[in-house]
Order: structure tokens, then C-alpha cells, then sequence
């Protein structure tokens, strides 16, 4: 019986090692690597979350530094889009018309226009469930939604029927030639066709951590540049060496203090 016990214990040990080592690991893994099976590996990981030795997650296990360091870093972008948000906001005046597309950095700065009356149009259907100051007026689109953004014929149409003072955009990346990628690529055309009908500079939201360097000059799928004068909002973290590249190819860079 004793030496069952140490058995189990020195297997569940081997595992947190494991957890550790790698910061995450599936269930698959942990049986194959301790030769047992998925439902004892199931049973020593919620033990082992019990005496709060690590995490479970779906399909596997995290270590508590992962865990930590994962909730660290979303609550340190979190804070840098906030503060995009507030800033750019400032470059919105009273009677102003807008376009905002999918990105939740650029639809969360109608929170901080206070005494503006200002005209929204977006295909963000996160607008649908928030509040605004009074004095901001939502108009969505329509259209055919995906994940959160609404895209197809219905929107195009719309947007060819309206036109609006300044366009403020966000992205999946940004890259250090100046391309801008989209993981909804039918994003693209959508900012393009309202970018088409507008003369003013554009402004793109971006914090620190969509910004990547592109691998061998290689094009990607879902990846574009605007052919008009892009103010880039970013925060003080991205690295200065990409903000000096696109500041050369002629970008205006705006970063926004975090303090």
C-alpha cells in the first residue's frame, strides 16, 4: 500500500514537473510521456489543481507562472488600448461624421467624446450592447456577421450611400513595411471602398503587440496598404526600431504615454 502511495506521488510530481517545464501541456502528452492513461492523467491534474499546484485548461494542464504571466500581459494590452482609445478620441470635434470598423480599440474611444454631437457608422457589432455619452449617435451597417464584424453586399452598399469626415481603424497586425493585415481578409475591401470616398488622413489603432516584422518580404493573405496618409496611434511600449522604419516610409506615428 506504501509503496503504491509513493507511486502515485512520485507520478504526480513527474507530471507538475512537466507543467512546469513547459508552461503548458495537453492531456495526450502527459499520459504518453508517464505511460498511463488519460483518465488517470484527468484525475491527477484535478487533485493537483485542488491543492493548487497548477491549472487545469481545456484539454490540459498550465503552471501557475503561465497562468499568471498570461493574465499580466492581457491586463498590461488591455490598459495600452484604453489609453489608445482616450487619446484618440481627441481628434474627434463636434458635428463630426465617422467611420469605425471591426476593431474594439477604435469603437471603445466614443466612450471618452463627452459634449460632441458626433454621427457614427460601423460594421462593429460590438456596438450593439454598449452605452455611449449622449450626443453620440450609432448607426450599424447591417449585414452579414462574422465572429463580430459585419461584412458582405449589404454593407458595401451601405457604405457607397454615406460619406463621413474622418475613418478610424484597427488591425491584426501591423507590419514594419507599412502593410496592415486583417484576420476577416473581406475587411479589407469594406475599409477600402469608405477610405475611397474620404480626402483625409486616416487613423489606425494599434497597440504594442500587433506590431511584427515581415519574414523574407513575404506578401501575406489578409495583409494591405492604404494609398492615403495614415496617422498611426500606438503606445509607448512598440518598439522604436519598427516606429523609426515606418516613420522613414512616411507614416505619421502618434504614441500615447501610458503614465
Amino acid at each position: 500500500m506504501k509503496n503504491n502511495q509513493k507511486a502515485v506521488q512520485k507520478r504526480r510530481q513527474n507530471i507538475l514537473q512537466m507543467v512546469i517545464e513547459k508552461g503548458e501541456i495537453t492531456v495526450g502528452d502527459i499520459a504518453k510521456n508517464c505511460n498511463i492513461s488519460e483518465m488517470t492523467v484527468r484525475r491527477d491534474l484535478q487533485i493537483m489543481e485542488d491543492r493548487k499546484l497548477l491549472y487545469r485548461i481545456h484539454g490540459g494542464a498550465s503552471s501557475l507562472e503561465r497562468v499568471d504571466e498570461v493574465k499580466r500581459f492581457g491586463e498590461n494590452v488591455n490598459l495600452c488600448r484604453n489609453r489608445i482609445s482616450a487619446y484618440a478620441s481627441k481628434y474627434v470635434q463636434d458635428g463630426d461624421s465617422l467611420f469605425i470598423n471591426g476593431s474594439r480599440t477604435a469603437l471603445n474611444m466614443l466612450k471618452y467624446i463627452n459634449n460632441k454631437k458626433v454621427l457614427v457608422h460601423t460594421n462593429n457589432g460590438w456596438a450593439i450592447n454598449e452605452k455611449y455619452p449622449e450626443g453620440v449617435t450609432v448607426c450599424l451597417t447591417g449585414g452579414e456577421v462574422r465572429n463580430h464584424v459585419m461584412v458582405g453586399e449589404y454593407v458595401m452598399r451601405y457604405l457607397l450611400s454615406i460619406t463621413v469626415d474622418k475613418i478610424f481603424i484597427g488591425c491584426a497586425a501591423v507590419y514594419d513595411d507599412g502593410e496592415f493585415r486583417y484576420d476577416i481578409p473581406t475587411e479589407i475591401g469594406i475599409n477600402e471602398s469608405m477610405i475611397s470616398r474620404n480626402n483625409h488622413k486616416i487613423y489606425v489603432l494599434a497597440d504594442h503587440s500587433k506590431f511584427q516584422q515581415r519574414e523574407n518580404n513575404k506578401n501575406l493573405y489578409g495583409s494591405t496598404t492604404y494609398e492615403r496618409q495614415i496617422v498611426l496611434i500606438t503606445d509607448e511600449k512598440t518598439d522604436p526600431t519598427m516606429i523609426e522604419k515606418l516613420r522613414q516610409s512616411g507614416m505619421e506615428i502618434v504614441i500615447v504615454p501610458l503614465k
